[in-house]
């Protein structure tokens, strides 16, 4: 099959989704109204709840969603062909992940900026609430530790992919500056300016790198990246948004998209073939890069590209406390999943065009990829043109990066910068995911203050510095403290598994807002996705646990997984119940809105309010 088919087949589908289904859930199922002031306005304060324009916002949402789950996990699934992996792309992110992630965004507006376990609190009861504070916060430690050992082993000893990332953090700042204090609101201005010192720091990269000295500033260890990806995300998560954490984003965004479209102008100028067949003789299982079928690990490995629960926890952490208006929902909600999803389409891609051989050559350990009886093809030429050893490095960013560079240096005029395309990917890959790295800290900082509140009540003041530090401090020390010890094998399993999990928990929590906001005919748009990856879920951790984590004695992951079921399944049978009583109410009542609603529910203003004396 050609790689054209496919793309054009996708952006044809996305495209009719959002105009139809997309508008058809934002003016029927969620009635969004610009007449409804958002938190950004009520509670504004200069920093966290900040008003922001729908373009610049869509940068830092989508650069906070999209992290290493629309690269690696498409890579991952096409052990299984390229047919099982493109249909759930094409079509989860349609009917599940974009409606998944405009109807949590959508929650979080009308709950005051709220995080996903105070949503549920709030809509289903508060036992439900707490089980699901615990089990989001755990969620999220093993989410950014994940993505955080793939930055590691992305960024140590690369001086030029490291001194790229490094220069984003300083061009973030001066585009915070000028669009907050030089020129307000300018946000051409900015991007103009970031995207040509983004530019200068990526063509100075060949050259940082062959220079002795200043190569060895950019060179660090495992251990030593480990260390400085956590001291980047605490000061992330302190410092404004406006100043670091949005236009760093913004300016990833960039990159981002930048990289995905010069990729599918290559694929355009190539044409290359899909070497990978539809179905590999892997679907049914015995695999060297899934230990398991296609069914239900295709759901689980695709994760962020398809559907994803970490977008829940941006959607109700930063993005609802800056949208400016209610109609952005739909494009930053809605249209930041469905780039997400064109970008897993190209990484399935990218991967696919590589000879199947040299595929698992890539991603299996040397004894497995032995065991297949294969002969790499062309992965002796790719590695010497590379200039590195990339057989036996399983985990889906090589290849990924082997496949892009192999597009690019097909061009007519780009041909011997192999290496050069090579290292840019790996570059690449590490800003996607660092952007989600410095947004979930931030939610996390978010979500602890929220439960520290129960106990001082202090922490829910967003502006209260010594409240802020601590949490954030907690938080960083927690998921880096298994950045530092822990290693991709050991934790990924579970954050694939756990990260669905959050994704249903997150449509069944919206599916009862809308059923209580008497919408009970439209919440079927998020009720049937959710009701259908309960048994996908479930099933995939039990065969997790009782075939990957158990064999290998890991009995940690396999108790946590089967707490995370539990917890999960509470949230669940209590949804359900409070679905069965909201759908027997006849009359209505008018809420805050002016609405006419099935019951009201409280939504207190989170910020800290000081004693009298005190004001």
């Amino acid at each position: 099959m050609n790689a054209l088919t496919l793309i054009f087949t996708s952006l044809c589908v996305f495209a009719i989704g959002y105009r139809f289904y997309g508008l058809f859930i934002a003016r029927r199922v969620m009635a969004l109204n610009d007449d409804r002031p958002t938190p950004a306005v009520t509670l504004a304060d200069g920093h966290d709840y900040v008003k922001t324009d729908k373009y610049v916002l869509f940068g830092h949402h989508f650069a906070a969603i999209a992290a290493a789950g629309p690269l690696l996990g498409p890579v991952l699934a096409a052990q299984f062909g390229f047919l099982p992996g493109a249909l759930w792309i094409i079509i989860g992110a349609v009917v599940a992940g974009a409606v998944h992630d405009s109807i949590v965004l959508f929650a979080s507006i009308r709950h005051k900026g709220k995080s996903l376990s105070a949503i549920a609190g709030a809509e289903i009861g508060n036992v439900a609430g707490k089980v699901a504070s615990i089990a989001i916060l755990f969620i999220l430690i093993l989410t950014l530790a994940g993505l955080s050992i793939a930055v590691v082993n992305a960024m140590f000893a690369s001086p030029w992919g490291t001194f790229t990332v490094f220069c984003t953090i300083p061009i973030a700042m001066v585009m915070g500056i000028y669009m907050h204090n030089i020129r307000p609101g300018d946000v051409k201005g900015a991007s103009v300016i970031g995207v040509l010192l983004l530019l200068l720091s990526v063509l100075a990269g060949p050259y940082v790198a062959a220079n002795p000295t200043l190569a060895s500033l950019f060179t660090f260890s495992k251990k030593e990246i480990a260390l400085i990806i956590p001291i980047y995300g605490f000061f992330a998560s302190v410092l404004p948004v406006w100043f670091l954490l949005v236009p760093r984003d913004y300016l990833s965004t960039y990159l981002k998209i930048g990289t995905i479209v010069m990729l599918a102008l290559g694929i355009v100028a190539v044409h290359p073939q899909l070497q990978m067949p539809a179905i590999t003789q892997f679907a049914g299982g015995g695999g060297p890069v899934i230990p398991g079928a296609v069914f239900p690990f295709i759901f689980i490995t695709i994760a962020c590209g398809a559907l994803s629960g970490f977008h829940a926890i941006i959607g109700t952490g930063t993005t609802p406390k800056m949208i400016a208006r209610e109609r952005d929902v739909l494009f930053v909600g809605y249209g930041a999943m469905l780039t997400e999803g064109f970008v897993a389409i190209m990484a399935l891609i990218a991967a696919c065009t590589l000879v199947p051989a040299d595929y698992f050559a890539i991603n299996s350990a040397p004894k497995a990829f032995e065991a297949l009886g294969m002969t790499p093809v062309n992965l002796p030429e790719l590695a010497r043109e590379v200039g590195e050893q990339v057989q036996g490095r399983p985990g889906g960013a090589v290849s990924l990066a082997v496949g892009m560079a192999y597009i690019f240096s097909s061009i007519p005029f780009m041909k011997g910068l192999m290496a050069y395309w090579y290292h840019f990917a790996i570059m690449f890959e590490a800003v996607f995911i660092l952007s989600a790295v410095d947004a979930g800290t931030r939610v996390g900082r978010y979500l602890l203050q929220e439960m520290l509140a129960k106990v001082y009540p202090r922490f829910t003041d967003n502006t209260w510095t010594p409240g802020v530090i601590i949490t954030s401090l907690i938080f960083t020390s927690a998921w880096g403290y298994l950045v530092y010890t822990g290693d991709i094998t050991t934790i990924w399993p579970l954050f694939g598994m756990s990260n669905q999990l959050l994704a249903t928990c997150a449509l069944i929590v919206g599916a009862t807002m809308l059923i209580r906001l008497g919408r009970a005919r439209y919440a079927w748009v998020a009720a049937v996705p959710g009701i259908l990856m309960i048994p996908i879920t479930m099933s995939a951790g039990y065969l997790n646990i009782t075939r990957n984590f158990l064999p290998k004695g890991l009995m940690l992951l396999a108790v946590l997984s089967v707490i995370l079921m539990i917890l999960m399944s509470i949230v669940f049978i209590s949804a359900f119940l409070r679905w069965y009583k909201l759908l027997q109410v006849k009359e209505r009542v008018v809420d805050a809105n002016g609405d006419s609603v099935v019951e009201n529910v409280e939504i207190p203003d989170d910020r800290y309010a000081l004693p009298a004396a005190q004001e």
